[in-house]
């Protein structure tokens, strides 16, 4: 699979990378329904022998159980991916509710927690997972920029951040890489971040890029109904109408492309976004063996400037009538 260079870091990254937050499994208002282990180790082992050198995590994913089971799987393996993880989000013993916290004490016990779990001496990349205040920004920032001068993490990042946001923070210390929301459902970045990241030499590894499965080309009504009542997509906004039906019709427009093209409606979703070239990589969510091998091809396809335009009109036309 092919590699990039991410931001200022000496990093060479697959075009994609693996998320975690699915198999991170049923934690409540933030989790996907039940998940099988065991699936979920053989999805990690199948990422890696596929290419793809990089795991994106987070202690909120699972209430520490994605890292816990990327830990597990690490052990079972000679793959020496990158790990990405982040800090911000805390919960307290027995619940489930998260808690956004950008201190320094939070933060300093997090990054123990998080190298525990994950049975690693070193996280490559320590992202801010989701902003707050200024001042708050500022406290987390300062205190990452320690976590790598005492050798904790190799880079820092931010997640979600916006333009002002990362100049903020990019006056304290050099930000190797944002993760933002990306994907032909959601274009917010393109204007302000994306630029901003291209001109200061920030890598863009897009999260959410299948649109929470919305553009996978395998989802309908029928089969979001019959999701685990515990899946936190029962509460998104993208899954309810009339942004859903909107969001399916870009999918049957997508499915008549893809067809001609000999792909899928999933390799065409994320090779739109690799196209871009702001981005470093994309992340994919799988949580299975089947799921995964359904995104490999998505490097193999390449969109000419006149598919481009055309997704794109089709897009404009969609976000032309309210919604």
């Amino acid at each position: 699979m092919d590699k990039r260079l991410l931001g200022n870091s000496d990093m060479n990254i697959s075009r994609l990378g693996l998320g975690s937050w699915a198999i991170g499994g049923d934690i409540g208002d933030w989790g996907w329904g039940k998940q099988s282990e065991k699936d979920s180790i053989k999805t990690i082992h199948a990422a890696l022998e596929s290419g793809i050198n990089w795991i994106d995590t987070a202690p909120a994913y699972g209430l520490g159980n994605a890292e816990n089971v990327i830990g597990k799987a690490l052990k079972q393996t000679h793959y020496k991916p990158f790990i990405f993880t982040k800090c911000g989000f805390t919960w307290a013993a027995g619940e489930s509710e998260l808690n956004l916290r950008l201190d320094k004490a939070s933060i300093t016990a997090e990054i123990d927690a998080s190298l525990s779990r994950l049975n690693v001496d070193i996280i490559d990349l320590y992202q801010i997972h989701r902003p707050l205040s200024n001042d708050e920004n500022e406290e987390a920032w300062r205190t990452l920029a320690e976590l790598k001068q005492q050798g904790k993490v190799r880079h820092i990042g931010v997640s979600n951040f916006s333009d002002t946001q990362l100049e903020h923070v990019h006056a304290i210390a050099e930000i190797t890489s944002n993760q933002p929301p990306y994907s032909l459902i959601n274009r917010g970045i393109e204007k302000k971040v994306q630029p901003w990241c291209q001109q200061h030499n920030v890598g863009i590894i897009n999260h959410s890029t299948m649109g929470w499965g919305l553009l996978s080309g395998a989802m309908n009504k029928a089969r979001f109904a019959q999701l685990d009542r515990r899946d936190w997509r029962h509460k998104c906004n993208a899954y309810k109408d009339p942004a859903f039906s909107q969001h399916l019709e870009l999918v049957d427009f997508l499915k008549a492309m893809a067809e001609e093209k000999g792909c899928s409606v999933a390799h065409l979703s994320i090779a739109w976004t690799l196209g871009n070239p702001a981005t470093t990589g994309s992340i994919v969510g799988a949580r299975n063996i089947t799921q995964l091998e359904g995104l490999f091809g998505a490097t193999d396809v390449n969109l000419s400037t006149k598919e481009y335009t055309a997704i794109n009109s089709f897009i404009d036309v969609q976000q032309a009538v309210p919604v």
